[in-house]
């Protein structure tokens, strides 16, 4: 049987700017074999299955699944795009995880920003977080819950977790709360 996976594909389509339309994306990952290829929106979410149940690492298999995909990706459209891949039972994981009553909040005042791998306090320690309340962020899983009341385009806790300094040497893709609890769905088995 084969795993369900999302790929979120970094900073496409926005102001016009690093064209991917999502009829072609789905073209490009059916040609690297993937199966049940589907989009949400336009903002780079893609979920497909893969592999089988042969004991494979989940670490493993994202990875290289996030390689093939950039690979493909700046082959098809002619620039490079940083992707984060998340098996279904991850994106699960971090959607039951919520430290925030997610329930009780609209989808554009929660995001989750999914890392390329592991982060720790440490690497936030210096932003003071009580000069941004009410905006608040917890760190989870390879990823960073973020509460941002007035939305994230009015967030700037949002701007300074993006600072250069804090995000160095690590790919991070922000999604709302809709957009995650709906990719929890697509990649439900």
């Amino acid at each position: 049987m084969a795993t369900r996976y999302a790929a979120l594909l970094r900073g496409i389509n926005v102001s016009g700017h690093r064209k991917v339309p999502m009829a072609e994306l789905r073209t490009v990952l059916a040609g690297l074999g993937l199966g049940d290829v589907q989009t949400y929106l336009q903002s780079g979410n893609a979920v497909f299955s893969s592999g089988s149940d042969d004991g494979e690492d989940v670490e493993d298999g994202e990875e290289a699944l996030r390689v093939r995909l950039e690979r493909a990706v700046e082959k098809h459209f002619g620039f490079p795009v940083d992707c984060v891949v998340r098996e279904g039972t991850y994106l699960r994981a971090i959607a039951d995880a919520c430290p925030f009553p997610a329930a009780e909040l609209e989808g554009k005042q929660l995001h989750v920003t999914f890392f390329s791998e592991r982060v720790g306090p440490e690497r936030f320690a210096a932003l003071d977080q009580a000069a941004f309340l009410p905006e608040e962020f917890r760190i989870g899983d390879r990823a960073l819950y973020l509460y941002a009341p007035e939305g994230l385009g009015r967030s700037k806790l949002a701007e300074a977790l993006g600072r250069p300094a804090l995000t160095k040497g690590i790919i991070g893709t922000t999604r709302n709360w809709n957009t995650v609890v709906k990719l929890v769905e697509l990649t439900r088995d």
